[in-house]
């Protein structure tokens, strides 16, 4: 007689999908780790080095054909020596030479300077329709850009520009606006042009 062959009974068909389907999920899963494993390790750029703001703050020559008026130099002389943003002293930075004149900074190796001009043309964009805004009783004109809004006084004797990085806070346009206040008289807004 011969030998029979072992006749074990086959698996049910649905053992069989599973099984197989569960080898299926394993390949694809081992497959996509692998792969998104080495593109995160490849693709990821490194963090930017941080950005170096201590030293002198270069600042651009603008037109201030008042910087040296009676009125700058007064209020020049009588702004802090430090201003607060969001809890955070910012000491009066070193300008790089050569400085312009009616010109001041304030800010610290972790922060964008803040930035004071005295003396400007008439802004621009001051027209009868522009919208003003009232801190501490003083007339802004506020013109916003990529990073910064640049604030100028427009109801006293000289333009004044403050520029603020967006993080900044209020706490430098108050103290500003209330030195403004106490030093230069008020005047009507000229937005004839």
């Amino acid at each position: 007689m011969a030998p029979q062959p072992d006749t074990a009974p086959p698996l049910p068909r649905p053992l069989t999908a599973v099984a197989v389907g569960l080898s299926a999920l394993l390949v694809a899963g081992v497959g996509a780790v692998g792969l998104f494993s080495r593109t995160v390790g490849e693709d990821t750029p490194a963090a930017p080095p941080p950005v170096d703001r201590s030293g002198p703050v270069a600042l651009v020559p603008v037109p201030a054909p008042a910087a040296g008026s009676d009125a700058c130099r007064a209020l020049l002389g009588a702004l802090p020596a430090e201003l607060v943003s969001n809890g955070t002293a910012l000491p009066r930075r070193e300008l790089a030479s050569p400085a312009p004149e009616g010109a001041l900074a304030w800010g610290d190796a972790a922060h964008e300077p803040v930035v004071l001009r005295c003396g400007l043309d008439r802004p621009g964009d001051l027209a009868p329709t522009s919208e003003l805004r009232t801190v501490s009783e003083v007339e802004w004109l506020v013109l916003s850009a990529a990073g910064s809004a640049t604030w100028y006084v427009v109801d006293r004797p000289v333009y004044v520009a403050l520029t603020l990085p967006t993080d900044a806070g209020t706490g430098p346009l108050q103290d500003i606006s209330a030195t403004v206040r106490d030093t230069l008289a008020k005047g009507p807004v000229d937005t004839r042009g």
